[in-house]
């Protein structure tokens, strides 16, 4: 047998958010170590832009690793949650100059997961240690007619919630002893943000871009009637900050009650609130329409329909959504997203030979 596959690797991930960075400690698929280091918000707002953010979010991290007796020079690896970057292929990649430039200046975007990226090579750069990010936001593989919108001066483009949905995607295939390159799924990350993958031999060839298209959810406004929003748009109630805020943050559950908490609404509407009850149904009809138009990107070539993130704990949900598509394919259900360990096993296949790591 092959030596370095019996090896234990030490994997460090990390996953910046808004006003915390989650990292995880992983001895090959097996967590040891996972916590959120909290970031003082009066801290973070001393900073103009999120991106000046990163030597005091790397500090912390190494203060709390090693006030949890985490030898940094023992590990193997370092992943950081990919950003908005570019658009490229899935996979994992090595964090280079280009793609820390490009995360900096925000080429689709500020967020916090920008800073995965350069979080993972200084700390990998300090201690000699390769840095990687795997299947971030910005994967974009959408078949070429899939980019057509209707009109030349916009082009459709894909941001969605790569990282779970093909770590959620390899758990499919090895539950039922297959490879994602060999099957056809549609994939439903339900989450803050919905996204459905149509995942053709393991590669996304469509997908509602999370930000602006699809289905609503508990945070966004999903795809809006364009007419309607136009005269929004041009009303002087709203500045163009507040209105793509109006969409994504005060949207969907956010835009109808006074919480975005999928759990309080789910509650009401089991209570027989048809208020409630009204709106929750009509995000399982939206998600059940999406998945049904990925499809037809799949030319009803379905082996299976995966229901994966947050909501799919929602026994409500679930059953709305499967009494509408279950005529499509066979449905399995993965909650919860797991991203650190998604990260981890993004660093873990490079680390066993399994993938070669590409260049950004």
């Amino acid at each position: 047998m092959n030596k370095k596959k019996k090896k234990d690797y030490l994997i460090l991930t990390i996953n910046p958010g808004s006003t915390s960075t989650k990292i995880g400690v992983f001895k090959n698929e097996k967590s040891i170590f996972e916590t959120t280091v909290m970031h003082s918000v009066k801290l973070l707002e001393e900073y103009d832009k999120i991106w000046n953010q990163y030597s005091f979010r790397k500090h912390e991290i190494i203060e709390e690793l090693e006030k949890n007796n985490i030898s940094i020079k023992e590990l193997d690896v370092v992943v950081g949650r990919g950003g908005l970057f570019k658009p490229i292929e899935s996979g994992v990649y090595i964090v280079d100059e280009n793609m820390i430039e490009d995360a900096r200046i925000g080429v689709q975007g500020e967020h916090a997961s920008n800073l995965g990226c350069v979080i993972a090579y200084g700390i990998g750069w300090d201690y000699d240690i390769p840095a990687y990010i795997t299947n971030p936001p910005s994967v974009d593989e959408l078949e070429d007619i899939a980019r057509i919108s209707g009109n030349k001066e916009i082009t459709r483009n894909s941001i969605f919630h790569a990282l779970n949905v093909f770590a959620t995607a390899r758990i499919y295939a090895r539950d039922n002893k297959t490879n994602i390159k060999d099957i056809n799924l549609i994939v439903a990350h339900l989450g803050g943000g919905i996204t459905v993958t149509a995942l053709q031999k393991g590669r996304a060839i469509n997908v509602n871009n999370g930000l602006d298209e699809g289905p609503f959810s508990p945070q966004r406004s999903g795809k809006l009637p364009l007419f309607k929003l136009i005269d929004l748009a041009y009303s002087n109630k709203l500045t163009k900050k507040q209105l793509k805020k109006m969409i994504v943050g005060n949207g969907g559950f956010a835009s109808y009650f006074d919480t975005n908490d999928a759990r309080k609404i789910e509650k009401f509407a089991n209570e027989g609130k048809s208020e409630y009850k009204k709106i929750f149904e009509a995000m399982a009809y939206q998600i059940a329409e999406e998945i049904g138009s990925r499809a037809t990107n799949l030319k009803g070539r379905v082996d299976a329909i995966v229901l994966t993130g947050g909501l799919a704990y929602s026994k409500l949900l679930i059953e709305l959504i499967k009494t509408r598509v279950s005529f499509i394919s066979e449905i399995a259900v993965y909650p919860g997203e797991n991203e650190l360990k998604a990260l981890a096993m993004g660093g873990l296949r490079v680390l066993k030979g399994e993938t070669i790591p590409k260049k950004y």
